[in-house]
């Protein structure tokens, strides 16, 4: 059954439309966005996990090939085996757009993340016990998880088409996350599977921000709890972040009216505090995403929720 509200699912498929029309699109334009993308996502990812290179520093690790003074080998060796493994997603998506899903395709994201930076551990499940620091979820026995990926591997063929793509690379994110199958990478390996199944349906690559840490640990420690609704809508606004970047950059000027502003701005002349909207925002009844660290939002997605509501309250007994 679906966790996506069907106002969620309208836009998101409103806005890949969008992006559907545009094509064929630039490109050089959306090559500059693929490694644009590409090196957010490398530096959020490892950056999740403690890798303390910024994002500069990233890009110049992985662009210029510079060594950064004061950070350790390791940390440029996961930005490395990191970018590499998002180019073999592009490479599949490109020439598959649907690539088997299987156990091998999940070790084989495992054994490129850590590829250079803990070559010993790559592409093998692990054979001992495993704590997610942090959380008090408990990950099964070693001996559990073959088993435990091919069950997670069935459920993803059999609902790939049945449910939204937002929802079952929400939802498989959690399940390996959870299997926690491998002594590390289990984290980035479970963000680049979300993005290999967003990836088949034609959206964007998608980052978890760092800045939204705290945020992605609580929607997954809802989800080990049985509450998968959270990580769903928080999912739901990193993709459309992804889209609303592809289509301000490749949109023709003037064709999407829609100007996206801090939510103390939309809510300057309106019944609602800027305290109320972020309370929608992160309940997922607001369309916004993050520039940075501040949401922003729109007149007209405010306009939408305020319609929505009043349709609801005429239509209730």
């Amino acid at each position: 059954m679906g966790v996506l509200s069907e106002g969620a699912k309208s836009r998101l498929e409103s806005k890949l439309s969008e992006i559907k029309k545009l094509r064929p699109l630039p490109a050089s334009s959306v090559a500059k966005l693929k490694e644009q993308f590409a090196i957010e996502m490398t530096y959020n990812s490892n950056a999740i996990e403690g890798n303390r290179l910024t994002l500069k520093e990233t890009y110049l690790v992985i662009s210029e090939g510079i060594t950064i003074k004061g950070k350790s080998l390791k940390d440029h060796l996961e930005a490395k085996d990191h970018y590499e493994a998002i180019q073999f997603l592009y490479d599949l998506i490109e020439h598959e757009k649907r690539h088997t899903l299987s156990e091998h395709l999940i070790r084989s994201l495992q054994q490129m993340i850590v590829a250079e930076s803990d070559p010993k551990i790559a592409g093998s499940f692990r054979t001992g016990s495993v704590l997610i620091t942090g959380s008090s979820h408990k990950p099964p026995d070693a001996q559990q998880v073959p088993g435990l990926v091919q069950m997670l591997v069935k459920w993803m063929n059999k609902n790939h088409d049945d449910l939204h793509p937002v929802e079952i690379a929400a939802l498989a994110h959690h399940q390996l996350v959870a299997i926690h199958p491998f002594f590390d990478g289990n984290g980035r390996t479970a963000r680049l599977l979300m993005n290999l199944l967003l990836m088949q349906k034609g959206y964007p690559l998608v980052a978890i921000l760092k800045n939204d840490r705290k945020r992605y640990y609580d929607a997954l420690e809802k989800a080990d709890k049985g509450d998968a609704a959270p990580l769903v809508r928080f999912v739901a606004q990193a993709v459309e972040r992804s889209m609303n970047i592809y289509l301000k950059v490749l949109a023709p000027k003037g064709s999407r009216a829609q100007k996206y502003a801090p939510l103390s701005a939309i809510a300057s002349g309106t019944p609602y505090s800027e305290k109320y909207l972020n309370l929608l925002v992160r309940q997922g009844k607001l369309e916004a995403h993050k520039e940075g660290r501040i949401w922003v939002t729109t007149k007209e997605a405010l306009a939408r929720y305020v319609a929505g509501r009043k349709r609801r309250r005429k239509s209730a007994p």
